[in-house]
């Protein structure tokens, strides 16, 4: 017996020899972790486990290297471990204080650059992330109008806080009637939300006029990019200015994913339309964590970091010296390199090359995208809304992309996830991208 049982734990053995690096990581992840994740937007399959990053390319714990065009969901705009900007860091980290008390001349700088490039920042706060800076802005919305309304967008995610978490991609749900998104909200607190279709100006209308003396704030991604690359229609944001002001209601940008990766003032400074408040995160310090909001002065000193000020508004970690050190290191890159002529146009030329396969094909598939950032649905378009974005087939947006995963092209495998690019992409990068997209589509 004993021999019988020695024969059978030897192929036992061999098997778990074998196992990749990735398998065993993750087995102890999931022992550790819920999930084995530490964000439920991580959750994903093939299940990968990366240990370095440089420029465009991912590895993972198996050596295996990927191009990388996810970049952290966007933040990595100059690409993975950017020399100037992981300097900045470390010069930070051998002086710069985490005092809690008082100013450093790190926030101040970063606030003056803020305030230099984004047409609507008058006055500056920063926090750690992008969620915190969306309900600091809707904190001090309703402050300053004494309304407790709140109008956002059917599919717009804008972070973890209960009034903007509130209704996720329900097609059941109809304007003016969110659903509350997620177990454990509290109850009724999605009845300070409104909800309109995005490129709808009638349902806005519609909601202003039956709400519009309670509605505080218009909330709105100046691009869908929750949705991968919903582009406003011609006029879109420039009448939701005018509504927001003719109701009394202010107009707020949420820019943490718009902001810098577009345009150094954000996507404002490109369609010309000023809110009154806005929200800055992600490729804002090219992965480092810090976001910031800000607006009218008016406004922004209803804070309470200005005494007097009744909005709360505190953070041990906010102005952080890495990520001050590290946005400061990215803006002043973006301001003396052509970072965003570079993107831009490999983003076109990764853009046409796909919709040229996709036409040969005759896939039916609808390329979008702006600047840096691309997607693919598998479905015709036009793409306008949230209800355009889920008529993608998302069974085949997943193998596509699972397929180029193996192939060592990294996006996303979840549905309608955006693709993004870097500084540190090249010609050669996209030309590959796109003959790997091809043999792909044509097996699948």
């Amino acid at each position: 017996m004993g021999l019988v049982t020695g024969a059978s734990i030897i192929p036992f053995l061999m098997a778990d020899s074998l196992r990749s690096a990735t398998h065993r990581w993750h087995q102890q992840a999931c022992e550790l972790i819920p999930g084995g994740v530490t964000s439920s937007a991580r959750q994903f399959h093939p299940q990968l486990v990366f240990r370095e990053a440089n420029g465009a390319t991912l590895t993972d714990v198996d050596g295996k290297r990927y191009l990388d065009y996810h970049l952290a969901f966007g933040p990595i705009l100059l690409g993975h471990n950017h020399p100037v900007v992981n300097g900045r860091v470390a010069a930070a980290l051998d002086r710069a204080p985490l005092s809690g008390a008082g100013v450093t001349e790190l926030e101040i700088e970063l606030a003056r650059r803020i305030r230099q490039h984004v047409p609507c920042a008058e006055k500056v706060l920063l926090c750690t992330s992008g969620s915190e800076a969306v309900s600091s802005a809707v904190h001090v919305a309703r402050a300053f109008t004494g309304r407790s309304k709140i109008l956002k967008f059917r599919g717009s995610y804008h972070g973890t806080y209960d009034s903007v978490l509130c209704d996720g991609l329900d097609l059941g749900a109809t304007a003016g009637e969110p659903r509350p998104a997620w177990a454990g909200m509290q109850p009724g607190v999605n009845e300070g939300t409104l909800t309109c279709t995005y490129n709808d100006l009638s349902g806005v209308e519609q909601a202003l006029t039956r709400h519009g003396s309670q509605v505080a704030a218009i909330l709105v991604e100046p691009v869908g990019h929750s949705l991968g690359c919903v582009l406003p229609k011609p006029s879109f944001l420039e009448e939701l200015r005018r509504l927001a002001t003719a109701h009394g209601t202010l107009l707020i940008f949420d820019e943490v994913i718009t902001g810098f990766r577009h345009h150094l003032g954000g996507y404002q400074a490109i369609c010309g339309v000023t809110p009154d408040l806005a929200t800055f995160g992600k490729a804002m310090a090219n992965g480092f964590p810090i976001a910031a909001v800000c607006g009218q002065a008016e406004i922004m000193d209803r804070f309470n970091t200005r005494p007097g000020g009744d909005t709360y508004f505190a953070g041990t970690y906010h102005g952080h010296p890495v990520g001050c050190a590290a946005a400061l290191a990215t803006i002043e890159v973006l301001e003396r390199e052509p970072v965003h002529a570079h993107v831009f146009r490999l983003g076109e030329r990764l853009r046409q090359g796909l919709r040229e396969i996709h036409q040969r094909l005759g896939t039916g598939a609808t390329v979008a995208g702006f600047g840096s950032i691309f997607i693919t649905y598998f479905a015709e378009g036009p793409i306008e809304n949230h209800r355009d974005a889920l008529r993608s087939d998302a069974s085949k947006f997943v193998e596509y992309r699972r397929r180029l995963i193996d192939r060592g092209i990294f996006l996303m495998p979840l549905n309608l996830k955006r693709g993004h690019i870097s500084y540190s992409h090249t010609e050669a990068d996209v030309d590959r991208t796109i003959e790997v997209a091809e043999e792909v589509l044509s097996t699948m």
